[in-house]
């Protein structure tokens, strides 16, 4: 299943891969904790960094090598909802 076709995630070193921009620094810090949440819920967290209005968000399975598993997949979908 390739989640990259129009989503925006890429492939960079075995991980997914996805910047997100946003108005404000605030808007960056709201999504980042929505995602959060997500994670958390998933028990799978990402890699990530936010400098102002960007997140850069890294996925990949750590129990599996750093490698991009069913697990980053559906993640990277629910990350994706909360754009929507």
């Amino acid at each position: 299943m390739s989640i990259m076709n129009n989503t925006g995630w890429k492939e960079v070193n075995h991980k997914l891969e996805k910047k997100f921009v946003f108005k404000d620094f605030i808007e960056a810090f709201a999504f980042m904790t929505k995602v959060a949440l997500i994670a958390e819920k998933m028990n799978h967290h990402p890699d990530w960094n936010n400098v102002y209005n960007q997140v850069t968000i890294i996925l990949s399975t750590h129990d599996a090598g750093n490698t991009i598993t069913d697990r980053d997949r559906k993640l990277a979908v629910a990350i994706d909802k909360l754009m929507e």
